[in-house]
Parts: C-alpha cells; structure tokens; sequence
C-alpha cells in the first residue's frame, strides 16, 4: 500500500529554514548591551586623546612666551598658588628648592638623604617638563579645568620655568624648542626607571614572600586629628570639584570610631552644575565654581559666604561694593590669598550673588 503522506523538501523551504536556524542562532549570541550607545567619532576620541608623553608625542603646536603666562597667572593661578608659585597656603609649593648647580647636574640636591629642605616643591621632584605641560593643560585651573587655550598653557609653563631660574624672563616657550628645555629641568635625572616592570614577563622590584600566616584580625587607631581640627577648613564634602563621582568626608560630623574600612564606603555621589538662573543665588554659586573656594559657613580658600555677609553688613554701597569684587576681584580683605576676577559672570548674575551676600547669605 502507497503511504498516503509525501515528504517534499523543496529548495526554498530548505534556504528558509538555514535562514530562521541562523536568525535564532544570531540572537541568542547577540550581547543585551549591543544596540546601547555607539562608537567613538575620530573627532571624539581626538578630544579626549591629549596625554603628552615624555617624548613629547601628543604635544600640540603652539607657543606662549614668560610675560603672557604672568598675565595669566595672576588673573587664574595666583589666588590659590601665590604670585611667584611659592604659596603653600592651599597646595604645595611649585617653586622653590632648586639651584642652578641642580640645573647643570640634572639631581636636586635638597632631595638627598640628610636635607633639611623644609618643604619638597613641584620643581624639585618633577622629572620630565611635559608632566608639568600635561597637567596645566588637563587640570588647572583647578575650578575650571581644561579652560586654558594650548598657548596660555605654553604661557604659563614658561612662566614657571622663568621662576626657578630655568628660562629666562624673556623667553618663550613652544613645542620647536621644549625639548631643549627639558635638558635643564633640575631634577630630569631624578627618577629610576625599573626596566623590568614594563615588561609584561619582567620581575618585581621586590623579591620576598608573602607571610600569610598569624595575621591581625583588628586593628587599632593610633593617631587621629582632635576635634577642633577636623573642620579648620570647611566640610570636606563640599570642597569637590563639579566634575565626575567624588566621595568626601563630611566633617561636620563627628570622626568614625572604627578603622578606615572597617564600615561601608559612602555612594559616590555624582555632582552636576547647576543651572545658572539669575533667580537661584545659589545656582549661580555651584555653576561658576565659587563653591570651590568658598564655603557657605566657613572658609575653604577664601572666607565663607556668611562670613563676607557679616562683614559687609549695615553698609550703604554692600551691594555695589561686591559686585565690584566678584567682578573685578581683590585682595588683603581676608588675608593674604587674592580672589581672582570673575569676568565670564553677566552682570546680572553678579548683582543677583551680591544681594543675596547683602541680604545675609541665607
């Protein structure tokens, strides 16, 4: 007897069903991040691609010459480094330390065993110019990072370097002849290079072995700051830059008992500008960065806002006199530290932050 049922397998039905195994096997190896986001324009990995090596690869064309960066330095530097980058007020030195003979030999001698330097500064330990380059260009200034132009950078570099005597004040500095200068950095035979870590298959620089045996289970806190000085500057928590997570102490409360780790770390917290509107004092404030040098009741850098309130209280002209030091800045008010002028703010903005000061910083 004839089966009554016929198999047929036809090209097409053969080529569809290669097609749906196919589909089905795409699927199920397809990542479930793989339609998130998207590559990378050249003109994007270009921005953010500006490391400087020591070779001076990835350095930009430009120049800038000793008294361009001065300019630029006391109007954006000096207020938190001193006019002659000797300031440790709120950062260490940069200059300092250094003498001509370490120029020559290319090793500072305040950094040798027996020393009685008081203070290591930047010049002193730094061994390569473009770590100096890199870092002003990526970094500073420090409330508004990345703002300077390739020849303000330039600019200020060579300032510096006219500082400890390394180029002279007339000079200026570009990348034709930075390499040169690099031959008279004072400390540029000042680090040890240790071959072997730069290998993939290289060995440490420390033969031992580990001990992993009888060790503590607790430990216990041997030194810690008193009370009165754990918030001399202001809460920690505030003092961050606007920029990527941050986790900073809040120093209004009272010190952890426990050891460092021996609780959960706080949640990075993620702080964004905020929205610049002339009706939101405070706004204004964190947009421009003032937050970086002032606190709201206590002094960072520069005094907090309560404090400039109480001192400018029951005056007639407070709020013309602060608009003029927002934006004209100043110095000698409240020490030695000058406040940088504030130019970028419109002049409504600066009125805006100068009543609320006038009408008590609340």
């Amino acid at each position: 007897m004839k089966s009554l049922f016929k198999i047929s397998t036809p090209a097409a039905v053969i080529t569809l069903a290669l097609a749906m195994l196919g589909s089905s096997a795409a699927v199920a190896q397809t990542k479930p991040w793989h339609n998130i986001g998207r590559d990378a324009t050249p003109a994007e990995v270009k921005a953010w691609d500006i490391d400087v090596r020591p070779d001076f690869k990835g350095l930009p064309a430009g120049s800038g010459s000793v008294p361009k960066g001065e300019q630029v330095w006391e109007a954006q530097c000096a207020s938190c480094h001193g006019s002659f980058g000797e300031s440790n007020e709120v950062f260490t030195p940069i200059v300092g330390g250094t003498t001509k003979a370490d120029i020559e030999r290319g090793r500072v001698k305040n950094l040798e065993e027996g020393s009685s330097f008081p203070q290591k500064t930047t010049l002193m330990k730094v061994a390569t110019l473009s770590t100096v380059w890199d870092y002003i260009n990526r970094a500073m200034p420090w409330n508004a990072p990345k703002t300077l132009t390739t020849d303000e950078v330039y600019a200020v570099t060579a300032y510096i370097l006219s500082l400890a005597e390394i180029v002279p004040e007339d000079f200026t500095l570009s990348d034709k002849n930075i390499a040169e200068v690099q031959k008279r950095m004072p400390n540029r035979y000042g680090m040890v290079f240790y071959e072997p870590l730069w290998k993939v298959n290289g060995k440490g620089d420390v033969k031992n072995v580990a001990c992993m045996k009888d060790c503590p289970v607790e430990s216990a806190i041997r030194s810690s700051l008193p009370d009165f000085a754990r918030d001399a500057h202001g809460n920690i928590a505030e003092q961050n830059r606007i920029i990527g997570p941050v986790r900073g102490a809040d120093t209004t409360k009272p010190a952890p008992k426990g050891p460092v780790g021996s609780s959960a770390l706080p949640a990075p917290v993620v702080v964004a500008a905020a929205s610049a509107n002339v009706n939101d004092p405070k706004a204004l404030l964190n947009a421009n960065s003032c937050t970086a040098c002032h606190g709201m009741k206590s002094k960072v850098v520069g005094p907090g806002f309560n404090e400039i309130a109480a001192k400018t209280k029951g005056r007639a002209d407070a709020e013309a006199y602060l608009i003029d030091k927002i934006k004209n800045g100043g110095s000698g008010v409240y020490g030695a530290v000058p406040m940088p002028a504030q130019p970028q703010l419109k002049d409504a903005e600066a009125k805006a932050i100068a009543q609320w000061i006038a009408a008590g910083a609340k």
